[in-house]
Order: structure tokens, then sequence, then C-alpha cells
């Protein structure tokens, strides 16, 4: 787990389903574990969903608070 992992929960969007547009930091617990049992996508996404989950269900989100509102830590290029 990197910072750049991190800033991504708060920065990237769930593309699909019931919480499609929702940030994947904001996802609830409840559709985490529902994801868990069912199992995660594949890829990154799939990654960031599980990394959410374990800080759901180990009660960390208060971890991600500070990285809210902040800008990317590496700038995209043009």
């Amino acid at each position: 787990m990197t910072p750049e992992v991190l800033q991504l929960l708060v920065s990237r969007e769930m593309p699909y389903g019931k919480y499609k547009g929702r940030l994947l930091a904001d996802l609830p617990g409840h559709y985490l574990g529902w994801m868990a049992r069912e199992g995660f996508p594949k890829g990154e996404l799939g990654s960031l969903l599980a990394l959410m989950y374990e800080l759901d269900h180990n009660a960390l989100r208060d971890l991600l608070a500070p990285l809210r509102g902040r800008r990317p830590l590496m700038a995209e290029k043009p």
C-alpha cells in the first residue's frame, strides 16, 4: 500500500452498478462486504475495492480523511 494507492480511493469513482459515480472511499460497508463474498472484479478496480473493504472492515476509514480534497500526488501529463 502506497500513498498513491490510498489517494486513488478518494479520487476514483465506482464505474458501474448501484453506486456508479460514488467515490470508492464512500462506498457503504455492506456493499463492500457483498463484493468480498461474491468476488472482487479483476484488475486495479478489484484491488482497490479489496483494499477499501479491509479499511472498512478494520474501522480504518479515518485514515483517508487527510487525503480528501488533495490534488493527486502524481500529476498526469497532457
